[in-house]
């Protein structure tokens, strides 16, 4: 893959794989991921304020509020690597951000290129994020908060789809198989839109 230029975003329930085949594309695509799970972990990790709060709200299995969020992406695409393109994983995650980051790229006379929607049956999210959890010991893979995450996403991240896909923008990749496999629907849909070249 290469391409000069290309605006993302990557879609998914958890546990559909959609931070591995964002940080593989972007990476191919020469373009930073822009993940708001990364920065806030980040900041947990490194204890800040803004760790502090976020883990308070991961633990009770709630999200980080629209405009905290939105702060924080509208910051990081206005860092000088992002100029030139950027793929988006985790943001936005309902109406309320869509306009915001319409708002925020509009005022700079442009658009996202394409919507990346990774389709994987909820059984297979649920397995997925067990593995994880067990693997990786995240305190915010318990089940009760797998199953209420995944609920929120149905209530106000599929909704997105609608709006994008009335802009034609939205592609569906089917999100069970081999990381490669995966990446090849991607990449091959991104042809198909003329996002990017195929060396």
């Amino acid at each position: 893959m290469t391409n000069s230029s290309a605006r993302l975003l990557i879609v998914g329930p958890q546990g559909s794989g959609k931070g591995t085949q964002g940080v593989r594309v972007a990476s191919a695509l020469r373009i930073p991921v822009v993940s708001t799970g990364d920065i806030f972990r980040a900041n947990i990790k490194e204890g800040t304020e803004l760790g502090q709060k976020v883990t308070a709200i991961l633990d009770a299995g709630d999200l980080v509020p629209d405009e905290l969020t939105s702060e924080i992406v509208r910051d990081r695409l206005s860092q000088d690597d992002a100029q030139g393109g950027f793929l988006l994983d985790g943001y936005p995650r309902n109406t309320a951000q869509v306009a915001h980051l319409d708002e925020y790229l509009s005022g700079r006379g442009v658009a996202l290129d394409a919507v990346l929607l990774l389709d994987v049956p909820r059984p297979e999210s649920i397995a997925r994020l067990r593995q994880r959890a067990l693997e990786q010991g995240r305190s915010d893979d318990t089940e009760e908060t797998i199953a209420r995450r995944l609920d929120i996403y149905e209530q106000e991240t599929a909704p997105i789809l609608e709006v994008y896909g009335q802009r034609g923008i939205v592609d569906h990749i089917d999100g069970v198989g081999s990381l490669n496999e995966v990446t090849e629907r991607i990449a091959a849909a991104l042809s198909a839109r003329g996002v990017l070249a195929t060396a």
